[in-house]
């Protein structure tokens, strides 16, 4: 089975100013999401990458577009790689949002939430996971092939493919415009690479 890209959107003001912007339309990458996003067509214009899958949102659209355009492909939308559906959260601050009994919750026993008039995790997972599923069933055992899509997505989906439990999924870290690499195999899956940040710097001493 092929190896997958997930690689999250660029930086936009939404994660700039700690705000969930779930699946508002019109949130697009920020002057530091568009050259995270060269950076990475840059980055990646020599991989064998077969063909590039993104969720239908413009921040995620906006990061997938300059990778294609370096390796003379076409994004192809997929609304399996969507966000995560928050429901009322939508447009609320994590400030706001961690004086809430049910932010412990989400990140002690996300298994048990659903978001108020959206989606569960558990759901999200599911939806993933057969997204991801049918994309490895459409390609060759030695393909690659990328995802652009969503942080908490990503997470999940890795979390499932190694066989943690749902309610550690929070643990792993995935930074704007990180990749990471999976190999799903037919009979197992293995972890190459989380949360490779391509803009990771370092101070100076």
């Amino acid at each position: 089975m092929p190896i997958v890209l997930l690689i999250r959107h660029g930086e936009n003001e939404y994660v700039k100013k700690g705000r969930l912007a779930g699946r508002l339309p019109g949130v697009h990458l920020n002057q530091k999401g568009q050259q995270q996003a060269l950076l990475l067509a840059e980055r990646f214009k020599d991989a064998p990458i077969k063909a590039i899958y993104s969720s239908p949102l413009e921040r995620a659209l906006e990061t997938a577009q300059p990778l294609a355009d370096k390796l003379g492909l076409q994004v192809i939308t997929r609304p399996g790689l969507l966000e995560v559906d928050i429901g009322e959260w939508q447009g609320q601050t994590l400030k706001a949002l961690r004086r809430l009994k049910l932010w412990k919750t989400v990140q002690m026993a996300p298994s048990r939430f659903r978001f108020p008039g959206g989606e569960s995790f558990a759901e999200c997972q599911l939806r993933l996971v057969q997204e991801i599923e049918h994309l490895s069933s459409q390609h060759e055992p030695k393909d690659l092939f990328a995802c652009v899509f969503h942080a908490d997505p990503i997470k999940l989906t890795v979390a499932y493919f190694l066989g943690m439990p749902l309610d550690n999924f929070q643990r792993l870290a995935v930074a704007p415009a990180s990749v990471t690499a999976l190999h799903i195999g037919e009979h197992s899956s293995a972890l190459l690479n989380l949360n490779y940040d391509l803009s990771l710097n370092f101070p100076k001493p």
